[in-house]
């Protein structure tokens, strides 16, 4: 069909299916909570780090790449949502949504160019369950280099808008922007708000601040059902063979939203999480 007096065809913001069949549960959580105000569960799952600190140190000495846990987390989060496809899901209109990508989000520190002032944004990678290792590596520092440098255009565009903004009119703005974005799957790239800006799931990497355990609020207008943050990687004792042995522990913090996820589906994530951080050359790139 030809547009009409030239204009672009609208695009949607999301490719996404609705999901049908819902269990009973699932239909009396999404009639219980309303919003992602109340319906936060926390958990929290303590990995062992040793293997995974010895692949860290093979693959940048194979790679010669810089890798860290955090792009780690990237791949095993991939394959999280690939075994656990409910979880990659949101809400419109009272009703679960599956997606049919995949996309991690990461919360960055970054210094505000005008007030030098520590700020937080992030970056998005998407699809890491189809990436390589070093591809994500790649990706993720050149992401991180253009926020932390606010060299990312469509970022910086909505930054300079939100600082114009009365605080007031704030909250308003960011209800009526996830309502474009989410609920009517509209593309607002045009206004400065980035393609699927949130992704499936957040991440944020709290060890880097010095802290073992924390547990982050689901943020409403992002849609995002599922936050992690990541303590800081530490000696701990753990049981082997019977015995206790001192080892090198992460406490791994979760945030789900119960209209969404439940028990059932956390276990089969934490699986999948433990397999592939504890184990990670059977699982990574090969070195």
């Amino acid at each position: 069909m030809t547009p009409i007096c030239g204009t672009v065809p609208s695009m949607p913001n999301l490719e996404i299916d609705r999901e049908e069949g819902l269990s009973t549960f699932r239909k009396i959580a999404l009639g219980t909570w309303r919003t992602t105000y109340d319906p936060s569960v926390y958990g929290s799952l303590t990995l062992e780090m040793d293997q995974a600190l010895a692949y860290i140190e093979a693959f940048r000495k194979a790679k010669g790449k810089r890798v860290t846990i955090t792009h780690m987390m990237a791949r095993a989060a991939g394959a999280v949502l690939e075994r656990v496809p409910d979880a990659n899901a949101l809400l419109r209109f009272g009703r679960i949504y599956r997606r049919k990508s995949v996309g991690v989000f990461f919360q960055v520190a970054m210094e505000d160019p005008a007030t030098g002032k520590i700020d937080l944004s992030g970056a998005t990678i998407h699809d890491p369950q189809k990436k390589t290792l070093v591809e994500i590596c790649d990706e993720l520092e050149q992401r991180f280099s253009k926020v932390r440098k606010n060299t990312d255009s469509a970022l910086a565009k909505s930054r300079n808008l939100f600082k114009r903004i009365p605080i007031p009119a704030i909250a308003p703005l960011l209800e009526l922007t996830s309502f474009a974005s989410y609920t009517l799957n509209l593309d607002l790239s045009w206004a400065g708000i980035p393609h699927d800006a949130f992704g499936s799931i957040m991440i944020t990497n709290i060890g880097a601040l010095g802290l073992e355990e924390a547990y982050v609020p689901l943020v409403p207008y992002s849609r995002v059902p599922l936050l992690i943050a990541l303590g800081q990687v530490r000696d701990g004792v753990v049981a082997r063979d019977g015995k206790p042995e001192v080892a090198k522990v992460m406490k791994l913090c979760a945030t789900f939203d119960h209209r969404v996820l439940d028990g059932a589906h956390a276990a089969a994530m934490a699986k999948t999480m433990r397999a592939w951080i504890e184990h990670p050359f059977d699982h990574f790139d090969p070195v």
